[in-house]
């Protein structure tokens, strides 16, 4: 029992240790490679802790071999702007002067349904008054809007990514053919070719077309 319980101790103490020697951020602001390095740590930790037959050494010297690891993609991505790009990752930029960049989206795997979601949970509604919004090589999403946003209701969204929202529709008192006749004004035909298509509140049309690549693969 003593020694179990020092055993935990010991291997307490070198986590927090190694997770000092790593540095103070927060799980959320973990890159990859650091996110990878403290869950295997953490698991590795827990394999001497309830197995008093393996030596404590066998269970230490994987873990110091991981922190020897971080400590080396650390300098090679401090030095290496290469190295920091490849293991790190870097920024995406998403929306530009209220412009939506599909390709982005569509090689992150990110769904507009996601996007606006975070510009809300970011106290941003509608995309035309966002300036710039970067995903972070982290997961966060960096919003810079161009004004600030006047109307008072949130934006309703009646297509999305091609697909009409009819349940919106009778949120705002709309019909099919009054979507047609304002997609038609701004030379859009088939609903399948929008990307995007709000009335924001004070009544104004946000209409991005899906890009040429996205129709092609339709």
């Amino acid at each position: 029992m003593i020694i179990s319980i020092t055993r935990t101790i010991i291997l307490y103490l070198l986590v927090i240790f190694i997770l000092r020697v790593m540095g103070k951020r927060q799980i959320g602001e973990l890159s990859p490679s650091d996110l990878v390095i403290t869950i295997l740590i953490s698991e590795l930790a827990t394999i001497p802790m309830q197995d008093d037959t393996i030596p404590l050494l066998h269970g230490i010297s994987p873990i110091l071999t991981l922190l020897a690891i971080e400590l080396l993609v650390s300098t090679l991505t401090l030095k290496s702007r290469f190295s920091r790009k490849v293991i790190v990752g870097s920024a995406s930029v998403l929306i530009e002067n209220g412009e939506i960049n599909q390709e982005e989206m569509r090689r992150l795997r990110l769904n507009l349904d996601e996007l606006l979601e975070e510009l809300r949970l970011k106290g941003h509604s509608n995309i035309a008054n966002v300036e710039i919004a970067i995903l972070e090589s982290n997961g966060k999403l960096s919003v810079f809007p161009s004004s600030p946003p006047e109307e008072k209701n949130l934006p309703v969204t009646l297509i999305s990514d091609g697909k009409l929202i009819t349940p919106a529709l009778k949120r705002v008192d709309k019909e099919i053919s009054w979507v047609k006749q304002e997609l038609k004004k701004r030379g859009v035909s088939r609903i399948r070719d929008v990307f995007l298509f709000q009335l924001d509140g004070n009544k104004r049309i946000i209409m991005i077309p899906r890009d040429k690549t996205r129709k092609e693969a339709s």
